[in-house]
């Protein structure tokens, strides 16, 4: 049986409803609502056993809509990540996006998955969220079948599993867009943390943060987190991953841990430089997002982000909590 509880967590202005179903097993306890597969809240111990929540999020659904560009806690889609002036070519067709983060599209567009309300059923110790994308939704082809499980392991751990199958080419790339800071939520910057990422190598970024093709090399530059160091400020670039031990950050002062693994190729590291909503300010966060490279679709030498008919995308992450 199930332990994910919904709850009514407020309507759209368009008077739509929202729910918030809670899920606790193993000494976490997260919170997700239907509401752009937010994951509101992730409340874990310490290592004196204090509780407190280590995503960034507001207590109300009013604040998710009068600061919607942080991305907090949000399902991201169709495509995570920016995509080169909104536009692509598949198989010899050009799609125009719309260019919310000009001049490149970010996110998904105007209104991605993150603005979307999805239905939701209970799973194994989960919520299972799914929605159909029809074909030209924010410029992209192909009517997509989206589902999205958000389950707890029996240690707490935070299990994402994402499938989407399509009747047309498209391209996809989710992920969630959590920010984390494991001192708990609102208690100040995060740029103390420690972070490692399992990546040799780094894609380098134009003025604009698109990938210039290149993978290069973190040894001996400011991108190198192979050993776990304070990660500071000024990131929002993506990893090539090693293998599938994404990252691990933590907090000296609280002695929590965050473990991320992942079936993705790639990990944004953005550490919320430009975060301003309401009690959250720059660095309050930092985002650790799995995904398929910034702007692939224009990128034949990046990992594929084609999806065809017959196929499906399939894409888990785990983030462990612990203490040290």
């Amino acid at each position: 049986m199930s332990s994910a509880q919904p709850e009514p967590f407020g309507r759209l202005p368009d008077g739509t409803p929202v729910h918030r179903w809670t899920l606790e097993r193993g000494g976490t306890r997260v919170r997700v609502l239907t509401y752009g597969g937010i994951v509101q809240s992730a409340e874990v111990p310490d290592r004196a056993g204090a509780v407190a929540g280590v995503a960034l999020g507001f207590p109300d659904l009013a604040g998710y809509l009068a600061f919607p560009r942080p991305y907090f806690g949000a399902l991201v889609g169709r495509y995570a990540n920016r995509i080169a002036g909104g536009v692509f070519e598949l198989d010899g067709r050009t799609y125009r996006l719309p260019r919310n983060n000009p001049p490149n599209s970010l996110h998904g567009g105007d209104r991605g998955f993150d603005k979307r309300v999805w239905d939701a059923e209970a799973t194994d110790h989960g919520v299972r969220l799914s929605r159909v994308s029809p074909d030209g939704e924010e410029g992209f082809p192909g009517r997509l079948a989206v589902s999205v499980t958000y389950s707890l392991t029996e240690s707490g751990a935070l299990r994402i599993a994402y499938e989407a199958t399509t009747d047309a080419p498209t391209v996809v790339s989710l992920t969630n867009h959590s920010y984390w800071n494991l001192a708990g939520a609102g208690s100040g910057s995060a740029a103390g943390h420690e972070l490692r990422i399992g990546a040799s190598r780094v894609t380098p970024v134009d003025a604009e943060l698109i990938p210039t093709g290149e993978q290069a090399p973190v040894a001996g530059t400011r991108f190198d987190f192979q050993q776990a160091r304070k990660v500071g400020l000024g990131y929002d670039h993506n990893y090539v991953l090693d293998g599938p031990e994404a990252a691990e950050l933590s907090d000296p002062a609280s002695g929590r841990v965050l473990t991320i693994t992942t079936s993705e190729p790639g990990l944004q590291l953005y550490t919320g430089d430009h975060i301003d909503a309401g009690p959250f300010g720059p660095g309050a966060g930092i985002a650790l997002e799995t995904q398929r490279f910034p702007d692939a679709p224009n990128r034949p030498e990046f990992p594929g982000a084609v999806l065809r008919p017959g196929s499906a995308f399939v894409s888990e992450t785990v983030y462990g909590f612990s203490v040290r």
